[in-house]
């Protein structure tokens, strides 16, 4: 790629020339300079010298913005930082995908290349299409999560009881040892829309995918022994994934700026470290939340110790 089709690829995402140094975007912005370094930083992007020109001028819309907002009462300055920081993390995995699409649709046709106005015209037209597509999803998401919070008005969004699990494969390590990157690709590619699918389906939600695991949370005990079940049971008929094992736990959640924390992540990640491939191992409460429910069948097991749980109870969940 030529470095003057780089330039103008660059003008169409920024929606402009770079022109700006930061001091001179906070002043236009009206954004005290120590401010907008530390939004810039919390955005995932590295510092840069009082003398480069990197700034365009949507950096100082976006910099208003985030100012007004401030001003209006959304959110205080003490939280700005976190917020920055979550979306950079999020959208940043968003652009790398994107642009890997992209570069595979030019190995796969190089004659896009040729015509280096005409690729430009094609970014310049993909990219309002992205976006729409970006504010459809982000709207979709708000919705439901504003339709959960809605229905149970009286608890804080921050805490409350949750069923919480976790997911991995068996044997990821080995699997990589001797796979090739296209296999262990599409591996993963089959892994995270396995997960992903059936989590929603059973109307839990994805908190973070790491590597070869998931994270997921869902409102009702039962939405989340059937979603683990689930899990596993896709896993075990399908001859593309290895074998999956899962660890559930029911308390009390911290949710914060879309991760959550607390001793129950803690015990449902410690059980899953535990468990058999193909099985899934729940703790005291879930079980006790389960007790009665004839679609489970709920068998205890010795007290185990793990770290920084001294008598954990588990127990194996399976279908009736």
């Amino acid at each position: 790629m030529s470095e003057s089709l780089q330039a103008r690829i660059e003008r169409v995402l920024l929606g402009g020339r770079r022109k700006y140094t930061r001091h001179e975007v906070a002043e236009k912005a009206g954004v005290p300079l120590e401010r907008a370094t530390e939004l810039w930083r919390s955005l995932g992007f590295a510092s840069v010298g009082d003398d480069e020109v990197v700034f365009t001028d949507n950096d100082v819309e976006a910099l208003r913005m985030v100012q007004e907002l401030a001003d209006l009462g959304l959110y205080d300055l003490s939280v700005q930082n976190s917020i920055a920081r979550v979306l950079g993390q999020h959208v940043s995995r968003i652009a790398e995908m994107e642009i890997h699409v992209l570069r595979e649709l030019v190995a796969a046709q190089p004659s896009l290349l040729e015509d280096e106005r005409g690729f430009t015209r094609f970014i310049d037209r993909l990219i309002p299409d992205l976006e729409r597509l970006h504010n459809f999803t982000w709207r979709r998401q708000l919705a439901a999560y504003a339709g959960r919070a809605l229905a149970a008005p009286e608890e804080p969004l921050e805490e409350g009881s949750q069923a919480v699990g976790f997911a991995d494969m068996v044997g990821y390590t080995s699997l990589t040892r001797r796979s090739s990157e296209t296999e262990l690709a599409s591996v993963l590619e089959r892994f995270e829309t396995t997960v992903t699918q059936a989590i929603a389906e059973h109307h839990g939600r994805v908190v973070k995918m790491l590597g070869d695991e998931v994270l997921f949370v869902a409102d009702t005990p039962q939405a989340g022994a059937d979603i683990a079940l689930t899990l596993v049971t896709l896993a075990e008929d399908d001859p593309e994934l290895p074998s999956l094992r899962a660890g559930l736990a029911y308390g009390r959640v911290l949710s914060r700026f879309g991760d959550i924390y607390g001793s129950t992540v803690n015990i449902a990640s410690r059980l899953t470290s535990i468990c058999h491939p193909g099985a899934v191992l729940i703790d005291s409460e879930m079980a006790a939340a389960l007790e009665g429910d004839r679609a489970y069948v709920v068998r205890q097991k010795r007290p185990v110790s793990v770290r920084g749980f001294h008598r954990l109870k588990p127990s194996v969940l399976r279908r009736a």
